[in-house]
């Protein structure tokens, strides 16, 4: 850690981090993967696309995240009749009464904003989606010739539906690796079902309070990138990403199944993502462990299988689950 913080200031930031997951559990009933997934991506500093069917809580729970931060929070509900001018602004004719004068003033979108909820982001035609994906990209946007500063941080939530595919607009590959993480929401089991109902059927309704600054944020993810990795787990992740594009380094199983695999960003985010993990489990050194745990919403999005693959079911996390089994561990010990 640097000098200029100091052990009580980590103490006191970790108990932030440790106060915010527990106030989003207070709201969220089970999801505890998710939870901590949209937590990891936050402290990478990074953006996150959640997926999964309707009445899963994706909505709920970025709500909740946002209201447990002091931070700005819009929503945008994208439809195929959204233009990018409903998202990043647009330039209105006003008049100076005192002078008369007319000139153009430009009215910011909800894009400036803290936390940003894309809702649905497969509804809205390309055009539009670029224009999101490219102020997640530069933390800017253009209009006029005049450049505006977003927000910070500033961290995009995206959500999509698997199911529906009609009059739906499915993101590319090489928009899609814009995003983090891919954070998957599955069915909740027994016993966190029957507590939804219990919590959610009644009078009273649990709402998060603040309780982590915007300043407090952005220094977690300035103290992330200052946990460690060991040379022996950053050459495993470069091993890992390595084996998942199709060619002579790649064993039979990829080159079977796998059409594209993960770039170089895609190594980013296993080693930041893990990073993040660690200090939300009050650590400050990447485990293996942390990194299998990340591997999976970093390279779901990553990895493109082939047509047979998809016909046989094989999708990029079983690819995930093969290389993870094929790539156990370092040769040399972990630090």
């Amino acid at each position: 850690m640097t000098a200029a913080t100091t052990a009580q200031e980590i103490e006191q930031l970790l108990g932030r981090l440790d106060a915010l997951r527990a106030e989003i559990g207070r709201v969220i009933v089970g999801q505890r993967d998710a939870v901590d997934e949209l937590l990891t991506a936050l402290l990478a500093g990074g953006h996150a696309l959640l997926e999964g069917v309707p009445g899963l809580a994706k909505t709920l729970m970025i709500r909740t995240l946002a209201d447990a931060v002091h931070l700005s929070f819009r929503r945008i509900q994208f439809t195929p009749d959204l233009m990018p001018t409903d998202i990043v602004g647009t330039e209105v004719l006003e008049e100076d009464h005192a002078t008369g004068q007319r000139f153009f003033k430009f009215n910011k979108g909800p894009i400036f904003a803290n936390v940003i909820l894309a809702d649905e982001i497969n509804r809205t035609p390309p055009k539009t989606q670029a224009a999101l994906l490219e102020a997640m990209q530069e933390t800017e946007v253009t209009y006029g010739g005049t450049t505006y500063r977003l927000d910070r941080p500033f961290f995009v939530l995206a959500t999509q539906n698997p199911i529906e595919q009609t009059g739906t607009y499915p993101l590319p590959e090489a928009q899609l690796d814009r995003f983090l993480l891919h954070i998957r929401i599955g069915y909740p089991n027994a016993d966190d079902e029957r507590r939804i109902l219990a919590s959610t059927t009644g009078t009273g309704r649990a709402v998060a309070e603040p309780v982590v600054t915007g300043d407090e944020i952005l220094r977690a993810q300035a103290l992330t990138r200052e946990v460690t990795l060991s040379d022996d787990l950053l050459g495993w992740v470069t091993t890992l990403v390595r084996a998942t594009r199709p060619g002579p380094e790649s064993g039979a199983y990829v080159n079977e199944w796998v059409r594209w695999g993960a770039g170089p960003r895609a190594g980013q985010a296993l080693v930041l993502c893990a990073k993040g993990r660690a200090l939300l489990h009050r650590r400050f050194a990447v485990t293996l462990d942390d990194l299998r745990a990340v591997a999976a919403p970093v390279l779901r999005h990553r990895i493109l299988v082939n047509f047979r693959a998809e016909a046989e079911g094989i999708d990029a996390d079983a690819v995930t689950r093969h290389l993870l089994h094929a790539h156990p561990a370092p040769r040399s010990p972990l630090a």
